[in-house]
């Protein structure tokens, strides 16, 4: 036992100081938002605000969050990732506070527009940080480190919640939400100024190039739009599954949802270590991964036998633990060619994309079609995925042998 707890330290060893700061002040971000989990009952209970307007509500979040992504993006690339952050962090908490003020249904949309606008600027900023502070044989562990303080953070933040709302009403979570903000401001002034922290992979492209005209990673965002959409019914119809198909308990429904974050806190990084040591590229593994998610879906419609969400829960996590990490990876590799705050935008702009389609389509075809022919439609769309994601890598496949044709053509004739 002990020997297999230290092999799972040795997977975080060579990680900068800098990716552990960066971890630290994204846990204390994603624990704060804790506002988000708990917008539409704060909106039907406090405000009295109608399904349809929660609806637009969250249209404007979602709105919000692909301006906000491709605004940090621009503006990392123009100021850099630390003035970025730093903004983004300390505004959000301010405009989190100042969200508890608003109780009409047009200042809460645009509110709440604002905040997200302004909250997911942070993301882009974050990823090409996370790019400088890493060295490019870490990079992909250094992603898999941030997605761990993600987790953690989505798994306390709604615990968190729950117990300020039950003491100290709705109010104080937008009070602590803004606090904690400001608090990790506090946290990124201190340990990564730029004067203070070590650069260990500073890209400098004299004549970069677009993310817009970089083809294979426009089929690339394709795909992720598309696996987002497939990923995200795990926290909007998936729980309507559990509690009306199969008849499980809000208590049930949680256990098998922290099942995920459970499992990625234990197995993600040794995985990850695991996989960067064979021969497999990332095109390939993002392939498998979206292929375990789609598995996922489609096998719920062969048995009525419960035991069969646990099976699917577990094919939709080592999917997510496989994909997420090596596509972040694969993002940052294209960036060294262009404008990397470009590059990690379009990346959160394509999960931005999803969250503001994937929800609502899920629902709606749940309510027309039922949940059998939504798990088939959802695995037609995973299979989509796939092949996106299976002619990407014949695309680059194919790039990547002319490349070497071409060199061996140069050799021929400087040997002549």
């Amino acid at each position: 036992m002990k020997t297999l707890f230290n092999n799972y330290l040795d997977t975080f060893k060579g990680l900068s100081n800098e990716v552990w700061w960066l971890s630290l002040i994204t846990l204390i971000n994603r624990a704060g938002t804790m506002v988000i989990p708990f917008l539409s009952l704060y909106l039907k209970k406090s405000l009295n605000f109608t399904f349809n307007d929660i609806g637009w509500v969250m249209s404007a979040f979602g709105l919000g969050s692909v301006i906000g992504s491709w605004l940090g993006g621009k503006l990392t690339d123009k100021i850099g990732y630390y003035k970025v952050m730093a903004f983004s962090l300390f505004t959000t908490g301010i405009l989190f506070i100042a969200l508890q003020f608003l109780n009409t249904f047009i200042s809460f949309c645009l509110g709440i527009f604002l905040v997200m606008l302004v909250a997911d600027m942070f993301r882009p900023a974050m990823f090409v940080a996370l790019s400088a502070y890493s060295k490019p044989e870490n990079k992909i562990r250094s992603v898999t480190l941030i997605r761990l303080a993600i987790n953690l953070g989505f798994s306390a933040g709604p615990a968190l919640g729950g117990i300020i709302i039950t003491s100290l009403s709705y109010s104080g979570l937008f009070w602590v939400d803004g606090i904690t903000c400001m608090i990790a401001t506090l946290v990124l002034i201190n340990v990564l100024n730029p004067k203070k922290s070590k650069i260990l992979d500073d890209v400098k492209t004299e004549n970069p190039k677009s993310a817009y005209n970089d083809k294979a990673f426009l089929i690339f965002l394709a795909a992720m739009v598309l696996f987002g959409v497939v990923f995200l019914q795990y926290f909007s119809t998936m729980p309507l599954y559990y509690k009306d198909a199969h008849h499980l308990s809000e208590l049930d429904i949680g256990i098998l949802l922290g099942l995920n974050g459970f499992f990625i806190f234990v197995f993600e990084m040794p995985l990850i270590k695991w996989l960067e040591n064979t021969r497999f590229t990332k095109s390939g593994l993002m392939l498998f991964g979206a292929v375990l998610t789609g598995l996922s879906f489609v096998i719920l419609n062969v048995t009525n036998w419960t035991g069969i969400l646990v099976i699917a829960m577990l094919l939709m996590t080592f999917g997510e633990m496989i994909t997420f990490p090596f596509s972040n990876a694969f993002t940052m590799d294209r960036a060294k060619k262009g404008n990397q705050g470009e590059y990690m935008a379009l990346y959160s702009i394509a999960f931005s994309i999803a969250h503001i389609f994937g929800h609502n389509a899920g629902m709606r075809m749940v309510d027309t079609l039922g949940f059998d022919n939504t798990w088939y439609i959802i695995t037609l769309l995973a299979a989509l995925c796939v092949f996106i994601l299976f002619f990407l890598r014949h695309y680059l496949n194919a790039k990547k042998r002319r490349k070497e044709k071409e060199e061996e053509r140069e050799k021929e004739i400087l040997w002549i």
